[in-house]
């Protein structure tokens, strides 16, 4: 008996040191989602949570309510960020999610729009390598704990039993619970913070994926099934200039093979190739040509 109580005990004091970190976020909605103090004035929520970004308010631990400012947001990993001025609350004590397995237990904590800290616990259940979400976001980890996350837990943090925040709490399909790793998180505020908006790659191009015939790949040397059909070029965009054509079949996108439009998706977001000069290999004519294109930025819009 005593060696629960000593349990219960720690995962009691892991909460609440934890949940100091822990706000309510005041977005309009019925329910409100919860956010993070990411690092020193920065905000960290769930943005499929929120509906508007201007005259948000957060609730923190002693119930009082203050303003936070917008700062950006990335859909496709559902992270939005605000800025919090001229308030001191404690900051989260950022983890790395790469330390977690399955079976380990873990927490997940909320804050009500009244202030009161709420907590689930439960264990990882699956924990795989790096995804791309549904909108072509990079995600560094597939990480599902196994809790009931009740409304306004969206947003809030995922905590290990050492009180360390390992990533941000969202809803993956059919409402299962699912978690933001550290590692995306803090490279999407780095971006966030800097240039509120997240600089992706960008070609020009309308895509469809298609499958390669057999004879096709055999008389071209190709391995992959798959290839993405461009069905429109816009006009003086970095494909145009390269020399992309309508009915072209990308086959091959800076030396790595691509069988569907997820794939060039996941080459581009890579920011790191804005404005590098890259090699494409595309099906014409049922020949092979090698085109040389210079990866443009996706231009801003609205989400």
């Amino acid at each position: 008996m005593s060696s629960l109580l000593a349990l219960s005990n720690s995962f009691a004091d892991t909460v609440e040191q934890a949940g100091s970190a822990v706000v309510a976020v005041d977005a309009g909605t019925r329910i409100s989602p919860s956010g993070i103090h990411w690092r020193h004035g920065i905000i960290v929520t769930s943005n499929e949570s929120l509906q508007r970004y201007d005259e948000i308010a957060v609730t923190l631990s002693d119930g009082c309510s203050v303003p936070v400012t917008f700062l950006g947001h990335d859909p496709s990993t559902d992270i939005a960020v605000f800025q919090l001025r001229d308030v001191e609350i404690p900051v989260a004590k950022i983890g790395d999610a790469t330390t977690l397995k399955v079976g380990h237990l873990v927490l997940g904590l909320a804050r009500s729009r009244e202030g009161d800290l709420r907590a689930a616990m439960g264990a990882i259940s699956v924990i795989t390598g790096a995804w791309q979400s549904r909108s072509g976001g990079k995600i560094d980890q597939f990480i599902r704990p196994d809790i009931n996350f009740y409304p306004g837990f969206a947003g809030g943090p995922l905590v290990d039993v050492s009180g360390d925040v390992v990533g941000m709490n969202t809803s993956g399909r059919r409402g299962t619970a699912l978690t933001i790793p550290t590692a995306t998180v803090n490279r999407v505020v780095e971006q966030l913070v800097a240039k509120g908006r997240i600089s992706r790659g960008y070609l020009g191009l309308g895509m469809q994926s298609v499958r390669l015939p057999n004879n096709l790949r055999t008389t071209l040397n190709l391995t992959s099934a798959g290839g993405v059909i461009v069905v429109n070029v816009e006009p003086s965009g970095p494909a145009d200039n390269g020399g992309v054509l309508l009915g072209d079949v990308l086959v091959r996108f800076d030396g790595v093979s691509v069988s569907d439009t997820g794939d060039v998706l996941a080459l581009l977001n890579n920011s790191d190739r804005i404005g590098k000069n890259v090699k494409v290999q595309v099906v014409r004519g049922g020949m092979l040509v090698e085109l040389a294109l210079t990866v443009g930025e996706r231009p801003t819009k609205e989400d």
